[in-house]
């Protein structure tokens, strides 16, 4: 093995350690950039500076420069074509992260190249779409919000961590922290849905369940927090469309969890694809290099979205390929994923004076510290264990622990007639339905590590069930062909010919059980859809089955709110059940049976229908109220629909009931200086079996200088009762959750009036008042 440019590395920094360890200079206007508000580790920036000091211009952008996988990592080198001119760029150190590498074997050997053939030896950080689960897929990220339970989701993203790094990976490109109310984006199925409290929440449970409390572990990889920022709100809920929003709602709405993912250390940020204000996201210094790292304080780096740099260009920011890597770098992006630009223009832009060299060994020097928290200069190999590799991947306790977070996430949505939970015998249950035999769509969007068809089946776990005869019959396809996250959905529009066998088993079943919805690809990146109805002829043979048995649990699986409107008058029972990941099936059959009484919560409004869109529970007033009133002729409504959701923000029943009173304000400090106000609440459970409600506190300032919704989440507690049992939920409100930001940017918390909202959803509350003086 070849040492000498260790050997010359490891020379040169530990003189420039003995030697005082000074910081490279840099200009003033990186200066106010690298003034950090999080406690940074001495003896690692000294160890960045002096590797800084010896590394050539061309070495800083190497680290700038993102590449995927190109060539098979354990056979023979490229030697001709783009993939021999990424090899050689690794060889130079022209390489600072690649992705979509994975398995030890071919992590180890794409580190090798890195550490052993470059000039200096800095490895690799390996990144991947680690979005909900490795190879054991926990449910999609909007189901997991639906438990509203951040320990367990922690330990999602937990366990996802470990099967990631087992397998030589130490980023994700997790969690999408993008509030959206738009349920046609088909992202939504990647986030936290509506609202920024719940979804500021869920950022920081996922983050710390990635990164742990030791990135340099061998069980932690840095997340990623994304799309930096607006990309929710894209126009028309078209992917990668225009964002035109306010300031107001910037700050309010879309910023609030991407300040939590900062203050809960997240490591990195993405970039988006978007627009905002008229200028592409990667390539908005307001954003990047004037928010996210001089006002926030942010000292991890900033990557881009795949190709999102050269993309300026058909946006028509961009004259070409130079002027893109311009504007990027000007404006704060780092890391280069996949245009290719920054490897090719950055050392020219230098040599012009068209980007200053401190900006490239700032981005340098962001991404190099990352390398060395992570543990990789110490050790490049420590994720490249082959026998931790084969324990950790899949285990049971993986496997328990994914079923876990899926039954939490189950919401059920209606029960009339209290079909469930099911009887455990004596019944004959029709199981109708192409998804309910399904073992890849449960996996959901963004699975590319797993493994196909080891979904269990909703089939598989109603079986585990002996006491009742269950009988299947398909009734009709979902999807023509094979589906796959690069192909374009084909669904079943016209093909009903086995209709009839589904209508002879329901006609014959005391209960039957219709599962439908989307198919695991239909939600997710690229997958808007303009009507958000059952797809294909789902929605006909709902109809057909009903004419000849009314007795039907219809399980929704879906990545997305759906418009379900004739299935909310005609069906007794629904379960959103969404794509729940590995274990789906189980955790299905264990709450359709009562094993688990089901405790999820809506975190995204559920249409009526497509007209309605956005719509989300923190609306404001207007100046025309949604609710008429018998002086004003016209006011704010649809002439031929209602204003509410069919299911609101938070909805979610449980197999027993809840009875909230008794709310009450206790007034410990009114003053808006210095703000304390107590809230209490009294719940009881006032149904025949245990149950486990999320205690939802809002709030409503009604006169402020900028408008405030209707109501705002600020806090939840989940708590377990017994039956006939009443607890006393205790809420704190002051200065952290009692204000907003103005529209400058500052957080005020104003006197005035407030109204306070609890309940079990936004729309089924009990309110009572308060003034801050």
């Amino acid at each position: 093995m070849k040492n000498d440019h260790i050997i010359f590395f490891i020379g040169i920094v530990s003189f420039m350690f003995l030697t005082s360890c000074k910081q490279t200079t840099v200009g003033s206007d990186i200066l106010a950039s690298n003034v950090q508000s999080d406690v940074i580790d001495s003896t690692i920036e000294s160890k960045v500076d002096s590797l800084l000091s010896i590394m050539t211009l061309e070495e800083k952008i190497g680290q700038m420069n993102q590449y995927n996988g190109f060539w098979d990592l354990t056979g023979p080198r490229p030697e001709e074509g783009v993939a021999a001119k990424k090899y050689e760029h690794l060889r130079k150190g022209w390489v600072g992260s690649m992705l979509n590498v994975r398995g030890v074997k071919d992590v180890k050997a794409v580190q090798k190249i890195a550490v052993e053939e470059s000039r200096l030896g800095i490895p690799l950080i390996i990144g991947f779409d680690v979005i909900h689960g490795y190879k054991t897929m926990s449910p999609i990220p909007l189901a997991e919000s639906a438990s509203w339970d951040m320990d367990a989701i922690r330990k999602s993203a937990e366990i996802a961590a470990k099967e990631a790094s087992a397998a030589g990976i130490n980023w994700t490109f997790a969690p999408m922290v993008d509030i959206s109310r738009d349920a046609r984006w088909g992202r939504v199925m990647e986030g936290a849905g509506e609202d920024p409290f719940l979804g500021s929440k869920i950022a920081e449970a996922r983050i710390r369940g990635f990164q742990g409390e030791d990135l340099s572990a061998e069980h932690t990889i840095i997340a990623c927090a994304k799309h930096f920022a607006g990309y929710g709100f894209s126009e028309s809920g078209r992917d990668y469309n225009t964002v035109d929003v306010g300031t107001s709602t910037l700050n309010n709405i879309i910023f609030p969890p991407f300040r939590a993912a900062k203050e809960a250390g997240v490591r990195t940020f993405m970039n988006s694809f978007n627009e905002l204000n008229g200028v592409p996201a990667t390539g908005n210094k307001m954003l990047q290099r004037d928010i996210l790292k001089n006002d926030w304080k942010f000292n991890g780096f900033i990557v881009s979205d795949w190709g999102s740099i050269t993309e300026m260009i058909a946006h028509g920011y961009a004259k070409d390929g130079k002027n893109a890597t311009e504007i990027a770098a000007n404006a704060g992006s780092d890391m280069d994923m996949e245009s290719y630009l920054y490897v090719e223009h950055l050392a020219n832009l230098v040599k012009e004076g068209k980007v200053k060299e401190e900006l490239i060994s700032d981005a340098a020097r962001r991404i190099l510290r990352v390398k060395y928290e992570l543990g990789l200069f110490e050790d490049p190999y420590r994720y490249c264990n082959e026998d931790r590799e084969k324990k950790v991947i899949g285990s049971i306790s993986n496997q328990e622990a994914v079923l876990d977070v899926a039954k939490k996430s189950i919401v059920l949505l209606k029960n009339d007639k209290q079909l469930l939970p099911l009887k455990k015998e004596g019944q004959k249950i029709a199981l109708i339905g192409a998804l309910a035999s399904d073992k890849n769509s449960p996996l959901g969007s963004w699975r590319i590590a797993a493994d196909d068809n080891t979904a269990v089946s909703v089939i598989e776990g109603m079986h585990q069930y002996k006491g009742n005869t269950v009988v299947y019959a398909k009734g009709a396809d979902v999807s023509m062909g094979k589906t796959t996250f690069v192909t374009e959905t084909k669904i079943n529009t016209t093909d009903k010919s086995e209709f009839g066998e589904a209508l002879k088993v329901a006609q014959q079943a005391d209960v039957v059980v219709m599962v439908l919805g989307e198919i695991g690809f239909q939600s997710g990146e690229g997958r808007s859809r303009s009507e958000l109805g059952l797809p294909g002829v789902q929605q006909e043979l709902l109809e057909e089955v009903f004419k000849v048995n009314k007795n039907i649990v219809l399980v929704l699986n879906n990545g997305r709110p759906l418009t379900i409107t004739w299935a909310d008058k005609h069906i007794p029972a629904i379960v959103e059940a969404w794509h729940l990941g590995t274990q789906s099936g189980n955790a299905i059959a264990q709450v359709l049976y009562g094993d688990y009484n089901p405790s999820g919560k809506l975190p995204m409004s559920f249409p009526r229908n497509v007209g309605q869109i956005p719509i989300y529970y923190n609306h404001k007033n207007t100046g025309r109220p949604t609710e008429p009133d018998p002086d004003i002729v016209f006011w704010s409504h649809y002439s031929d629909q209602k204003n509410t959701p069919l299911y609101a923000f938070g909805h979610g029943l449980s197999y027993t009931t809840f009875k909230y009173e008794n709310l009450k304000i206790n007034e410990v400090n009114p003053s808006h200086g210095a703000p304390k106000i107590e809230v209490s609440v009294d719940i009881t459970n006032s149904g025949d079996i245990e149950g486990k409600e999320v205690i939802q506190l809002y709030i409503r300032d009604l006169f402020a200088s900028i408008t405030r919704p209707v109501k705002e989440l600020k806090d939840f507690k989940i708590t377990s009762l017994q039956p006939g049992e009443t607890k006393t939920v205790n809420f704190v409100l002051d200065n952290t959750n009692l204000g907003f930001y103005d529209n400058s940017n500052q957080w005020v918390v104003e006197p005035g009036e407030f109204e306070v909202f609890v309940g079990g959803s936004s729309d089924k509350t009990i309110k009572t008042n308060f003034e801050i003086r």
